[in-house]
């Protein structure tokens, strides 16, 4: 139930706690001292015993689903061996704020504790965001939506770039990327993800179709069939070329044959990367114009913030 390593931590984000965020406590008695009912006062990075009735949820935390057998075992474990890690909480408007230690906390609530070891610290709101953003990150069982959710929420109330959350969270800006591409697939498939029914590279897949009936057919296929994600790859781009290879004209020279197979080859290439349908058109004297459709500010957004980031790291370089 440890939170991630502090290597995995952002190392702005470490400055700024101080280190405490990942220190084990492990004070023999600590949870028989967790009946006594009262707390320790303290200032930041100080050690606090807290009522589990002042402590209120984290508003930024990208999980929504917690599993009752995973807090039901965790709060035997605390029975049994104590916590060795406080949570993490701020002060805010004069209650307690949960930083992180949410599992910890609604297992301490579930084993019948009445107080639970807490470590106080200074944020504002968008360092627990992204605080909520790294611990969750590196978890397996929070779901690639979840994830995606987190990113644009952050994004949306900070009114920042992928870019700036990357460095930040000293992560690749990919990462964002790529989890946010997933919140562009319809409602229907998103739920999949969310269930386990589908994995993220298959809705990775999914995404260069950019047609919603599509990519739910595809859906369908890859769980009725139990298709690999190589598989669906393979699909994908085979309809593709076919939805963009209409038959060519008897009388159409091999010349311009060629040159249109060139072009459509190079057209799935763009739409494989920017998941996007993608037109190139070509004019005389190797002069023409290359159309990217988008279907919401969202998609157009996402595109101009890749192209954008590539040519700022292109003139950094």
């Amino acid at each position: 139930m440890n939170l991630p390593k502090k290597r995995r931590l952002g190392r702005g984000l470490e400055s700024l706690l101080g280190g405490g965020m990942e220190e084990d406590l492990r004070e023999p008695g600590l949870a028989a001292r967790a009946d006594e009912g009262s707390h320790v006062a303290g200032s930041a990075g100080g050690l606090l015993n807290l009522s589990v009735f002042e402590i209120d949820e984290n508003p930024f935390q990208p999980r929504r689903d917690f599993s009752e057998s995973e807090i039901a075992s965790l709060a035997e474990s605390l029975k049994d061996h104590d916590i060795l890690q406080p949570i993490l909480v701020r002060q805010v408007a004069g209650r307690y704020q949960l930083i992180s230690g949410e599992r910890r906390l609604r297992a301490a609530i579930q084993a019948g504790w009445s107080t639970i070891p807490a470590r106080l610290r200074e944020a504002d709101d968008r360092l627990v965001a992204e605080l909520a953003i790294v611990e969750n990150l590196q978890r397996k069982d929070l779901n690639p939506i979840e994830k995606g959710l987190s990113f644009r929420r952050y994004l949306d109330e900070h009114q920042c770039k992928q870019e700036d959350l990357a460095q930040r969270l000293k992560i690749d800006r990919s990462t964002i990327a790529n989890l946010m591409r997933l919140l562009e697939l319809p409602r229907q498939i998103q739920e999949q993800l969310q269930k386990n029914e589908l994995s993220a590279g298959h809705a990775r897949a999914l995404l260069p179709l950019g047609d919603e009936p599509l990519q739910l057919e595809m859906a369908r296929r890859i769980g009725e069939e139990g298709l690999s994600v190589r598989d669906t790859e393979r699909l994908v781009n085979q309809q593709i070329m076919q939805a963009e290879s209409p038959a060519i004209p008897f009388h159409q020279p091999v010349a311009a044959i060629q040159r249109d197979h060139q072009r459509e080859a190079l057209e799935r290439e763009l739409r494989l990367a920017l998941g996007l349908k993608v037109k190139i058109r070509a004019a005389r004297a190797g002069r023409g114009s290359i159309v990217i459709q988008f279907s919401d500010e969202g998609e157009f957004q996402r595109v101009f913030d890749e192209l954008a980031g590539r040519n700022r790291m292109a003139r950094a370089s």
